[in-house]
């Protein structure tokens, strides 16, 4: 495939407001993780950002006012991306960009809130919610193209945790076959009660922060996350950034089972060797494996062999959800910026948290940060149902 350029940027988690703020977490070591203090929950740890609740919206776009949109809003309004994408708005056109996000729940804490305060008698919602603008999938695309006053095709994609790692896949189908010239790709996903106790009642919640990749790991830490990033072809318009770009991507769906990986890692494996092949490079030419590694034993053991079979047991490989926590449908975007940082800036992260590695893994997870050149990362993000996105970074 020819390569696209991811010309700019942004991301908002628990490790903090933009890639500034995310490199120097990363960096010290300091996770976003905290004690969960979310509606009633207080079981667990939780990646939550501050500020959402206090961030209004637009006035001409009140109705679209939900958790997910106003963090949304947030990385908008980050790292200068509204800017970037404004620039290339002006060139393109605004009907010439689409916006293709994904989102595992979208606005569902509005719809959670208005059930909580239905009439006891009749039991019809408030008056007030907007289910269309707030909880709907579509939702978040419709605020995001709004928002950014395009005009283009817009796309909601809900492939569980690989929902935004998708978004580049399906984008880049649209710039190649010429539906449009650019893309507002990436996704968001916020705290909500059906998360937060669905995953309790799975039993999949650790008591601690989550420990990726560690022997005594004991399940996920749930958090919350914005990013995007814009997608265009290379050169293709005058005063282009230079940027990270897409070498290459994957995707495989192995359906074994509704909420465990293949323990085989079949559709994992075949999901980063297509990315591979798309992008015409060996596995030796990978720098970096920023690993879904969300601290379950299955998910860890499953990708641990996925690696290994791809890539030997040399390439260093980590998870970053100690910092973030598991962001679900947002974690894609998340590794596709991380990994972006670590190019920039030759560092690769360690697991946050680990302290005694899981001695069956036969990859090379790190257990501290290092510093090395990075030219090529490779992304993963899994999710429920056997879906699986794998997505190859490089600088050329």
């Amino acid at each position: 495939m020819h390569p696209l350029l991811i010309g700019a940027g942004t991301l908002v988690s628990a490790a903090g407001r933009g890639a500034g703020e995310t490199l120097a977490s990363l960096q010290s070591g300091r996770s976003g993780l905290r004690h969960a203090d979310f509606a009633s929950i207080r079981s667990g740890h939780i990646g939550r950002v501050a500020g959402v609740e206090e961030h209004e919206l637009p006035p001409a776009l009140a109705r679209f006012a939900c958790r997910n949109n106003r963090l949304a809003d947030l990385a908008l309004r980050t790292d200068g991306f509204a800017e970037a994408v404004a620039a290339a708005r002006a060139h393109y056109g605004p009907a010439r960009i689409a916006v293709v996000l994904g989102t595992s729940t979208s606005g569902i804490l509005a719809a959670e809130e208005a059930y909580a305060a239905r009439d006891p008698v009749s039991g019809a919602l408030p008056s007030g919610f907007d289910q269309e603008h707030t909880q709907d999938m579509a939702s978040l695309a419709r605020y995001v193209r709004a928002a950014l006053a395009l005009t283009g095709p817009a796309l909601a994609i809900s492939t569980a945790c690989a929902s935004s790692a998708r978004s580049f896949v399906d984008a880049r189908h649209l710039i190649e076959s010429g539906v449009c010239d650019a893309a507002v790709v990436g996704g968001v996903d916020s705290l909500c009660q059906l998360t937060l106790r669905g995953f309790a009642a799975l039993e999949l919640i650790s008591p601690d922060p989550c420990r990726p990749c560690d022997a005594e790991r004991a399940g996920i830490s749930i958090g919350e996350a914005a990013g995007f990033a814009l997608l265009e072809r290379p050169g293709a318009r005058p005063g282009q950034a230079e940027g990270l770009l897409l070498l290459g991507h994957g995707a495989s769906s192995d359906g074994y089972h509704m909420s465990a990986p293949d323990p085989r890692g079949a559709g994992a494996i075949g999901a980063m060797r297509e990315a591979l092949a798309r992008a015409g490079l060996p596995a030796e030419a990978v720098d970096y494996i920023h690993l879904h590694g969300t601290g379950t034993r299955a998910n860890d053991a499953m990708e641990d062999l996925a690696v290994s079979t791809v890539f030997g047991t040399a390439t260093p490989c980590s998870s970053t959800k100690g910092w973030t926590g598991h962001t679900l449908g947002a974690s894609g975007i998340l590794g596709v910026l991380i990994g972006g940082l670590c190019i920039r800036h030759g560092l690769l992260p360690g697991c946050l948290g680990l302290r005694t590695p899981d001695p069956a893994f036969r990859a090379a997870v790190l257990r501290e940060n290092r510093a090395a050149p990075v030219r090529r990362v490779l992304c993963n993000a899994f999710g429920f149902g056997g879906i699986n996105c794998s997505l190859l970074l490089g600088t050329g």
